[in-house]
């Protein structure tokens, strides 16, 4: 895990392995590339012109034997046209800087931002840090590579960032963890990372960081009267979990923002048995859950003054003899009952339950994060994850943190119009409609079990893992985005 610190000196008297400072496009050097080239008598100019350095953001040119300068090695950022970076450039220079020592195989980097938006680029460099030089290791046997050397990045400020860049620096790096936790959890096999394993890493992450936790087994959701989340349970050997963190920074009676987080460690689709290419990919069907893991690991770390709730429905989805049927009916836990016409649409039936838990907390808000519905990823790709939101203030909210940490969301219509398709005549309602907005029927079916508070529901299936390609794996999105928000309510 990187160390990150801040640090005082000036660019050209750093002593570092590595010191990186950005040059717009036109070959117009930043303040901090401007302290290096005079200290190194114009060397570093025109070590850029020499190389035709365009400046484009993202890119990064190594500079060789500057004399003047204390740090081993200098290397060039490109800053783009702009006075401050994007959040996306910031976060994709935070990973070439990243790589770039990592080839170098230095230890220590010292990157100096641009004085314009000094700080929240800070922020986006640090998670692209951690983007680059996270490991999944756990599962490799004799072919496991040795980790990248980098374990220090330190950020010089400019001085009118100095002041609030320890807060800013704090918070970037407790949402690391909770990005590169839950990635790991994401990124176990299933037959690792089974429900029981999850209620286990939920006692550890309890303890290590001070947080309350129950751990529910099959006895104990049944008596909750949990009948649709134990519907999606009947094929599976490995029992379920239901798990409640709570963490309670805030005022003893102060309603608490509630995550819920779908943690289907395995699904196969049941009955409704998916088809066999990339079904691989399901074992990240918990990415809900892991995001619920991280964000309660961020939010231990920074203790804000609010009480967090975060829950957690931990099972597999499998066919056999004893598994749930299209046409079964069952009651969920707020009395209503469910046709089931797709086994493989079981998130929302493990979410439902566990959304009308929540109602006991009395809270302020309550967000479930679900790879749910194929058809978000067909309306919106990888790139932006669904969201669905009964208040429109806390839309906003999660959108503001969504475009501020590059970590983004669009909204999509909740109606009543949409429910009609959700009518049963066997059940108060099925769980699936027609092909037509499926993800919209899908955030329409919980949208009912949500009348007692504000609910947003995000559908990160597009979003939460890259399925294929050397960058395959978990992502952690959205823990950047909702550790924000958490921490903008402290204002």
């Amino acid at each position: 895990m990187i160390d990150f610190s801040l640090r005082a000196d000036h660019p050209s008297n750093t002593k570092t392995d590595v010191v990186a400072v950005a040059v717009h496009e036109g070959q117009k050097l930043s303040w901090a590339a401007q302290d290096i080239d005079k200290a190194s008598k114009g060397a570093l100019a025109a070590a850029v012109k020499a190389a035709s350095f365009a400046g484009r953001a993202g890119a990064v040119l190594p500079l060789f034997n500057l004399t003047g300068v204390s740090a081993a090695r200098v290397v060039v950022y490109g800053a783009g046209s702009g006075n401050a970076l994007s959040a996306k450039d910031a976060r994709a220079t935070g990973r070439a800087l990243a790589a770039c020592a990592v080839e170098l195989e230095q230890a220590e980097l010292t990157v100096f931002p641009l004085a314009e938006g000094a700080v929240d680029a800070m922020q986006q460099m640090v998670l692209g840090v951690s983007d680059a030089t996270y490991r999944f290791d756990e599962t490799k046997g004799t072919s496991t590579k040795p980790k990248p050397a980098l374990k220090r990045v330190r950020f010089g400020m400019p001085e009118a960032a100095a002041k609030a860049a320890p807060a800013a620096l704090k918070n970037a790096v407790a949402m690391t963890h909770g990005i590169e936790f839950t990635k790991y959890l994401g990124n176990l096999p299933a037959n690792h990372c089974t429900p029981t394993r999850l209620g286990d890493e939920a006692k550890k992450l309890a303890k290590s960081h001070g947080l309350k936790v129950t751990v529910m087994d099959r006895k104990a959701i049944e008596k909750l009267g949990m009948g649709s989340f134990l519907s999606v349970t009947n094929g599976s050997e490995e029992p379920p979990r239901f798990i409640v963190f709570e963490y309670s920074g805030g005022k003893k009676g102060d309603a608490p923002t509630v995550f819920v987080g779908k943690g289907v460690t395995f699904d196969t689709g049941g009955i409704s048995l998916k088809p066999a290419g990339d079904m691989d990919h399901m074992k990240w069907d918990m990415s809900g859950a892991g995001t619920v893991f991280g964000v309660m690991k961020a939010v231990a770390e920074l203790k804000p003054k609010q009480n967090i709730v975060g829950l957690v429905v931990a099972c597999e989805n499998m066919p056999s003899g004893k598994a749930t049927k299209p046409g079964d009916v069952f009651k969920s836990m707020s009395g209503q009952t469910i046709e089931v016409l797709n086994t493989d649409a079981e998130g929302r039936l493990i979410l439902c339950d566990a959304l009308t838990y929540a109602e006991r907390f009395k809270p302020k808000a309550v967000i479930d994060i679900a790879t749910l519905t194929g058809a978000c990823v067909v309306a919106l790709g990888s790139h932006n994850a669904g969201l669905f939101a009964s208040n429109d203030k806390l839309a906003d909210d999660i959108l503001a943190a969504g475009k501020k940490m590059n970590d983004r969301f669009w909204r999509m219509p909740l109606e009543e119009d949409y429910q009609e398709a959700l009518n049963s005549n066997f059940a108060d309602m099925a769980n699936v409609a027609g092909r037509e907005g499926g993800a919209i029927t899908a955030a329409c079916f919980l949208w009912r079990f949500t009348k007692k508070y504000d609910w947003a529901h995000l559908d990160i299936a597009g979003v939460a893992y890259k399925g294929s390609g050397k960058e395959k794996g978990a992502t952690g999105r959205p823990v950047a985005a909702l550790v924000d928000y958490v921490m903008a309510n402290e204002k």
